[in-house]
Order: structure tokens, then sequence, then C-alpha cells
């Protein structure tokens, strides 16, 4: 009972920031545009069809899961996410969030893959659908094949702008 209580409030909590966060992208002040902009700015070709596939498939996976469906799927695409963030944004800010830096994106990737290890818990469409996609297997999968997305996307989708003169590299 223990550990279906945690994985379901890691998954609500987890999932309800994914879905908050994929709708400001694609439906808060600036919408769309505004996403698209910015991933213009950052070097994300077509940034229009970046903008949207990351704000659809972040208000996906949150709902994913919040209904613990296909929680180790849903926890790849988590891991690709924030591994895509964490290479065109903020790796090069240092650690601390307040700098930009990288510490959200490694603590939600981190969450979701302890959701992947944990599994969805009782109180899940996976449990009432009968899948067993939990384990270290399936999160190893999990963090792996994100990681391997993100990458691929990375390399055929990201052109970093040239650094501005005096900024490190």
């Amino acid at each position: 009972m223990d550990h279906d209580l945690a994985a379901l409030l890691l998954r609500f909590t987890v999932g309800t920031v994914f879905v908050a966060h994929g709708w400001n992208h694609g439906f808060g002040p600036g919408g769309l545009d505004g996403t698209t902009g910015w991933f213009r700015s950052i070097g994300l070709q077509p940034p229009r069809l970046q903008a949207a596939l990351s704000s659809y498939a972040e208000i996906a996976v949150g709902f994913a899961f919040i209904a613990g469906a296909f929680t180790s799927v849903a926890a790849a695409v988590a891991v690709g996410i924030m591994a895509t963030a964490f290479f065109t944004v903020h790796r090069t800010n240092g650690f601390f969030i307040f700098r930009d830096g990288y510490e959200y994106v490694l603590l939600v990737a981190a969450a979701a893959v302890a959701l992947a290890t944990l599994g969805p818990g009782r109180w899940s469409v996976d449990n009432a659908l009968a899948l067993d996609l939990s384990g270290g297997w399936w999160a190893l999968s999990a963090a792996l094949s994100g990681i391997a997305a993100s990458i691929s996307m990375l390399a055929v989708c990201w052109r970093p702008p040239p650094a501005s003169e005096g900024e490190a590299v």
C-alpha cells in the first residue's frame, strides 16, 4: 500500500508538472508562436514543428503519468525531453536553476526514471491492463532510449547559434 501511494504521488506530481509545462508552451502567454520564436533562437529546426511536438509530447507524457498508462514509455519520452532541454539550454549554465542551470531537468529526468523503476502502482491503467513494464531493465531502457532519441533528434534538427563575441563557449 505504501508503494502504491508513493507511486501515485510521484506520478501525479510529475504528470501535473508536465501537463502544465506543455500547456504553457502551446497555449500559455505567447502560445505556440512564442515557443516557436524561442526554439528558433536556440537553433531547433524547424522551430514551429519542434515547438508543437514538444508542447504536445509534454502534455501527453503528463497525462500518461497521471493515469499510470505505459509508464516506462512515458518515462523514456520524459527523459528525452529533459535531455534535449539539458543539451540546448541548461548545460552551459551550471547546476542551479536560478542561473538557468540543469538542476530542474536533472531532477525531472531522475523522477521519470524512478517511476519506470517503481512502476505506476496498483491505482493505474497499467495495473488494470496487467502491464508490468517496470523494474531496473525498464528504467535503464527508458533512460538510455530517451537520451538516444534526444541525441538523434539534435543531430538532425539542432543548429546552435554562434556564441556571441566575448561569450564563453
